[in-house]
């Protein structure tokens, strides 16, 4: 019994060895707003053109020489894209494609979406206010005033 036991938990130790490098590829991941534009070349034009998000890594590089790391990482979690999450912005050496606050900070994480060739379920499309709180809110903007923000991404 006892054996079998064991026997029972070194398969199972072995099945995860084998497995766990797959689940992390498997996790989905942040590609860039560059991949969005094949298939959204409008929302694309728009938000490279008009939204302060697409050039936001120059604010931060204006900055970087006066803030502290701590002060530079609050600053990466709404200005760039993923920073602090699997796949997401690490630094503008390593991560260029993800210095800007791009598509993915409000629509999520994108790899999946793109590598179903757009699968919608399997990204965020609809969006509402909320989504935009965690980096738009009262205690980092004082004059706060939603609708531009929300219209004014590039859709």
């Amino acid at each position: 019994m006892k054996f079998r036991f064991a026997l029972n938990v070194l398969h199972a130790v072995i099945l995860a060895c084998v497995l766990w490098p797959f689940s992390a590829v498997a996790e989905t991941t942040y590609v860039g707003t560059a991949a969005c534009k094949d298939c959204h070349e409008e929302q694309y034009e728009n938000f490279t053109k008009f939204a302060k998000k697409a050039h936001s890594q120059k604010s931060i590089q204006i900055m970087a020489s006066d803030l502290t790391e701590a002060e530079l990482a609050e600053c990466y979690g709404c200005h760039t894209t993923g920073y602090g999450k699997p796949g997401g912005f690490v630094s503008y050496e390593k991560t260029p494609h993800l210095a800007d606050a791009g598509c993915e900070v409000c629509h999520g994480p994108g790899s999946d979406h793109v590598e179903s060739g757009g699968d919608a379920g399997l990204i965020k499309g609809t969006l509402s206010m909320e989504d935009c709180e965690s980096c738009h809110n009262q205690s980092r903007v004082k004059a706060f005033n939603f609708k531009p923000l929300l219209y004014g991404g590039a859709h």
